[in-house]
């Protein structure tokens, strides 16, 4: 049984944030500089309750089974900038990215919120590195919510679309970076 399929199952509904959520947040916890062991992250994927919300321990049991290959997966990518967009994320003519893509950032940016303390600990305020953890943070918000920031960048004068596809194509690259630094200061501290 995939992940998705998992996702879909009708029991399920509701209860787990969707695939691309999903790979998003695990990505946050893959690029997190202090591992996080998964029983501290994963209740989050079903919205921080104790208790999981499976039918039975086999459908749990499979679901930690598609997250942890997928933090298999992402970490060792982010640290030897293999790492890619997961399938379904790209751009869009008409929304400029897809529903999977601003899905994938917002489980990023959720995920980050966990691990931000470690962060914000190894790249203080006004240290060059949280001038890159900034621009990550702010390009995957923009790619959450590009309409908010076409209008913003017009204010300022500025036109937008193009800007997406950079960013949209730099995040790999944005991402094994600040994965990679983040890693070397955690092991420094």
């Amino acid at each position: 049984m995939t992940l998705q399929e998992l996702l879909s199952l009708p029991e399920l509904e509701d209860k787990l944030i969707n695939e691309a959520k999903t790979q998003g947040f695990v990505t946050a916890m893959a690029s997190a500089p202090n591992i996080l062991p998964p029983h501290e992250w994963l209740p989050f994927l079903w919205g921080g309750e104790e208790v999981a919300p499976f039918s039975d321990g086999e459908q749990l049991e499979i679901y930690i089974e598609h997250v942890i290959a997928l933090w298999n997966e992402y970490r060792p990518a982010l640290l030897d900038s293999r790492w890619q967009w997961p399938e379904g994320c790209a751009l869009d003519e008409e929304e400029i990215v897809t529903e999977s893509t601003r899905d994938f950032c917002e489980g990023v940016l959720r995920g980050w919120q966990l691990a931000r303390d470690d962060w914000e600990t190894i790249m203080p305020q006004d240290s060059e590195d949280n001038a890159l953890l900034g621009g990550v943070l702010l390009s995957l918000s923009m790619l959450y919510d590009p309409e908010t920031s076409i209008t913003t960048l017009a204010e300022q004068g500025i036109e937008g679309l193009e800007q997406f596809e950079e960013i949209f194509n730099a995040m790999p690259t944005m991402l094994c970076g600040l994965t990679m630094r983040g890693s070397i200061l955690a092991e420094q501290e």
